[in-house]
């Protein structure tokens, strides 16, 4: 398993997807990839993490990549969250964590004192041949789409 290390191969998992089209990682992979993992929709960070990849989504287009994003939270939730912000890319729902698990993003996280396990923010590039080029773990939101979008011109 892959664990989302760079020189890895991501598994190609079923996937359940707002682009019903698509039912694999893989079928992403006509071009590079820019998988993001967040915590929750609707989200202070997580809306601003997925605002910025939707108006830097031309810039990535340009450099022949896909953005896709990745949470627990149900299909539904993310069409709303879709919907309210005008995303023009999908995302995934994993509420079973196959994905977070295989990409190594379920952490222990604390909040107010209370320990609980939930999805680091995480972005991984990944290529055609479905191996992992770049990884960022416990990502900061600011700035850090200008950051992949560097990377992404590097791997050009």
């Amino acid at each position: 398993m892959a664990n989302g290390k760079i020189n890895t191969k991501a598994k190609d998992l079923k996937i359940e997807c707002t682009d019903t089209k698509k039912s694999k990682l893989y079928d992403f992979l006509d071009k590079k990839l820019i998988l993001y993992f967040y915590p929750k929709d609707l989200t202070p960070g997580c809306t601003t993490e997925s605002i910025e990849f939707n108006d830097n989504l031309s810039k990535i287009k340009k450099l022949k990549a896909n953005v896709v994003g990745v949470s627990r939270d149900k299909l539904s939730l993310h069409e709303k969250f879709i919907e309210k912000h005008g995303f023009k890319f999908p995302l995934i729902s994993d509420p079973e964590e196959k994905l977070c698990k295989s990409f190594d993003v379920i952490k222990e996280k604390s909040l107010y004192g209370r320990k609980y396990m939930g999805v680091d923010r995480s972005t991984f590039i990944i290529d055609e041949s479905g191996k992992i080029l770049h990884a960022w773990r416990n990502v900061k939101v600011k700035g850090h789409v200008e950051e992949v979008i560097d990377k992404l011109k590097e791997v050009q």
